[in-house]
């Protein structure tokens, strides 16, 4: 008779001195003693077994010490026979056991198997036990019994047992049947009456309580019980892939995978997911998102056309959205010829798998789920039937994902690609609102224009000075590198082959690279690039055959060209790289100054990336919808783009060092007085002036980094200087001022008074250039503060 004693036997202290007894045992047997039995079939028998309680007291008298039940093992389980009847011994997991210790003896085969197959190192412990609760447990056992006080704590007990057989891991609820013991009061019990059982009702964290109605050892356990243990395994899985899905974390798959192979008692069981897009037009042509996909095997996209899937997987999956399982690999690759999937899933290690697909949103993209397997058969349509009560459940993860991944894809569009900034969203929300309700009860409602009136405009640029020479001349670079290679592999061949043509095609590459270096027109690049396409790369082919060495220089010149563009692109490559990197750096900046100005006070804002970096301002109070406004919060936005300004001149210079191209930004500010209104313009999803009087504004905007000072050939935007441009004196009296505060700290220098020649529709400006004192060394965070600003408004 196997005995497992627990670790907890001398741990936990208990109300309840526990001893082993079988005396209710014996009392059914001596009852079938009795003559008036004599006829029962139990009458012999049960007269043999009290001869046996006789030789050993000790089995009805009770013992406290385990060891004896190896000592008594025989006579244990004699007399527990009828409690463990033969027929049901492979099938009912149950056992002997001392409640609160759960030590347990006499176990039916079943059981005994699943602790054979738990391995040698696997204590039978309790998963959900709780040694500070189990001493309130037992007084509560003790209530019952004892004074007939019945008290429901009763918590299921769970068993989570190893099999190593399978590598997976089991579960198992536990009941108890303790109709085979008694509780003794011993004579240091106190007496329980009802107004302590009362006051015990409200304490049940108060363990010094407890312990004083029921001091430790004061009753007397004698008998023992019965467990019962139930695989419920597949109830677990079923509630961990619930939580595991709710949780939403980076490891959820992984989970999944150890919860899929406790529930087929597969150890190497796979899971995976890939989700198609746009599947009502574009039949799983493209994979928009896939983690840890199974089917994919690390490919970006597929291609239903190329028959990488078998028709069956086609129509049954990706159209009837219907389960489709593979039990025997080898059986499906005799069936489809063995086509890209099978080499996929075969290159995998798999060799048997099922495909359930989960619609996952209304635009038609479908989650597949992937669980896999290396051995056949393992995954059949036999236990696919097991899934039926989870599938349910990851249809909806799936569906909640797939929202979740919608919303943040939304919110993306709109902070990235919409011109809907935050400062005027409530309007928005105001008007579809208004036209929800309307459409109601009008079939002809109409969303409102969006218009802010009397609102102050702000501009800034901060352009790359000669950006379009630049980017000329790294085109002109990169074609006289390649013309360059191209003609010292047609030397190499003519010495060679002493053919003509070599001689020509040279003298016409030569006169191209001639024509380069002496100016580069309109259209010559796409000329030489469809001459080389067209009659220099077919000779090459040819050369590469003659031998290895003109071979490698052919190697050489094609190892040179871009793989996507197929042209020398490494004097543009660095050029945009400079611009990228002033661009990039320039727009987080002032991204990250703009969360600060709003708390100045909410205006609307809007950033473009062109050949550096320019940006729109409106405040007004019709923007905030507060009758807050103040001329001053104008001033302070004004002296902040100023300062902002002379921040970005310091990073744009700082990145001269680190960029493969030297390039400089000019910087502008427009100071326009007057109020105006903008217009959201349905069509181009962006605000506009409005009114034919402030279209003047719009054009100045587009034309003045263009504009030279008057009676010269000199721009107004140099780099190392800020162009502050203005129509009325009292703008320059104004920013004067801003350009004084910031000459004390050291960020400008000098100011220039300069007026602007005649633009075409537009006369009259004149502007204020100061130059920026680049800080060594220049900290973005030791940037001057807004409480400097507030105070230099103020003052």
């Amino acid at each position: 008779m196997k005995i497992l004693e627990s670790s907890l036997v001398n741990k936990v202290e208990l109300p309840l001195q526990l001893n082993i007894s079988f005396k209710k045992i014996f009392n059914l047997f001596e009852k079938y003693t009795d003559v008036a039995y004599k006829t029962h079939p139990l009458h012999s028998s049960s007269i043999e077994m009290v001869k046996m309680f006789d030789k050993n007291p000790a089995l009805n008298d009770g013992f406290s010490d385990y060891s004896l039940l190896e000592k008594y093992k025989e006579e244990i389980n004699l007399l527990l026979a009828p409690l463990f009847p033969e027929p049901l011994l492979l099938n009912e997991i149950k056992a002997a056991s001392v409640p609160f210790s759960f030590t347990s003896f006499k176990f039916t085969d079943r059981f005994q198997n699943i602790l054979d197959n738990a391995g040698d190192d696997y204590e039978f412990t309790v998963r959900n036990f709780e040694d500070e609760s189990t001493y309130i447990l037992a007084c509560t056992f003790i209530l019952s019994f004892v004074y007939g006080y019945n008290i429901d704590v009763k918590r299921p007990f769970y068993f989570d047992i190893p099999d190593k057989t399978t590598g997976t891991m089991k579960y198992y609820r536990a009941a108890f049947n303790g109709d085979f013991s008694e509780i003794i009061p011993t004579e240091n019990a106190p007496t329980v009456t009802k107004e302590c059982f009362r006051e015990l009702l409200n304490s049940f964290d108060n363990i010094d309580l407890w312990k004083k109605k029921f001091p430790p050892n004061s009753y007397i356990f004698k008998g023992f019980g019965i467990i019962n243990l139930f695989d419920v395994t597949s109830e677990e899985m079923l509630s961990s892939i619930k939580a595991n899905l709710l949780e939403s974390d980076d490891n959820v798959i992984f989970k999944l995978q150890n919860n899929l192979r406790d529930f087929y008692a597969i150890k190497n069981l796979k899971l995976g997911y890939s989700i198609f897009d746009n599947l009502n037009e574009k039949l799983c042509e493209t994979i928009v998102n896939k983690s840890n996909s199974i089917i994919l095997n690390n490919k970006e996209e597929i291609n239903c056309s190329s028959n990488y899937f078998c028709d069956d997987i086609i129509q049954k999956v990706f159209k009837d959205h219907q389960t489709f399982v593979i039990s025997d690999l080898e059986e499906y690759g005799k069936k489809t010829d063995k086509n890209l999937f099978y080499h996929n899933l075969y290159d995998g290690g798999i060799q048997s798998i099922i495909l359930i697909p989960i619609k996952a949103s209304k635009n038609g993209d479908l989650a597949l789920l992937e669980i896999a397997s290396p051995n056949a058969y393992d995954l059949n349509s036999v236990n696919i039937n097991k899934l039926k009560d989870i599938i349910p459940v990851f249809e909806a993860a799936v569906k909640r994902t797939s929202e979740e991944r919608q919303n943040v894809l939304e919110a993306t569009i709109q902070e990235n690609y919409t011109s809907i900034h935050n400062s005027v969203k409530w309007r928005f929300y105001e008007a579809a609102e208004r036209y929800h309700t309307e459409s109601q009860t009008n079939e002809n409602a109409k969303l409102d224009e969006i218009v802010f009136k009397d609102v102050y405009p702000l501009f800034g640029q901060s352009d790359i000075k000669g950006s379009s020479e630049a980017r000329n001349t790294a085109i002109k670079e990169d074609l006289i590198t390649q013309l360059s290679l191209a003609i010292s592999v047609l030397k190499d061949a003519c010495k060679t082959e002493k053919l003509p043509i070599y001689s020509e095609l040279m003298y016409r590459v030569s006169t191209f690279l001639k024509d380069v270096k002496e100016d580069l027109n309109a259209g010559d690049e796409i000329n030489i690039l469809d001459f080389l396409q067209r009659e220099i790369y077919p000779v090459f082919n040819h050369i590469k055959e003659i031998n290895t060495a003109l071979s490698k220089k052919v190697d050489i010149y094609m190892n040179r060209l871009d793989k996507d563009l197929n042209v020398v692109y490494e004097k543009r490559k660095d050029y945009e790289k400079s611009v990228n990197l002033i661009n990039e750096k320039l727009s987080k900046y002032i991204d990250k100054k703009q969360k600060d100005a709003q708390k100045m006070y909410p205006h609307y804002f809007e950033r473009y990336k062109t050949d550096g970096v320019e940006f729109n301002m409106y405040i007004g109070e019709s923007i905030t919808k507060k009758n807050s406004f103040d001329v001053i919060y104008l001033y302070n936005l004004r002296l902040w783009q100023l300062q902002t300004m002379c921040e970005m001149e310091n990073i744009a210079y700082s990145l001269t060092d680190t960029m493969p191209n030297n390039l400089r930004v000019a910087s502008l500010v427009l100071v326009h007085s007057n109020p105006m209104a903008i217009k959201f313009r349905m069509d181009e999803k962006q605000f506009d002036v409005d009114g034919a009087y402030n279209i003047r504004y719009e054009i100045i905007k587009k034309r003045i980094d263009k504009a030279h000072i008057k009676n010269t050939k000199e721009r107004i935007t140099q780099p190392g200087k800020i162009a502050i441009i203005y129509s009325q004196d009292k703008d320059a009296l104004e920013y004067v001022k801003y350009i004084n505060f910031l000459q004390s700290k050291k960020q400008l220098g000098t100011i220039e008074f300069l007026e602007l020649e005649d633009l075409q529709g537009v006369s009259g400006l004149k502007a204020l250039r100061v130059a920026v004192i680049y800080q060594k060394n220049f900290d973005e965070k030791k940037s001057i503060t807004l409480k400097d600003l507030i105070k230099q408004i103020e003052a």
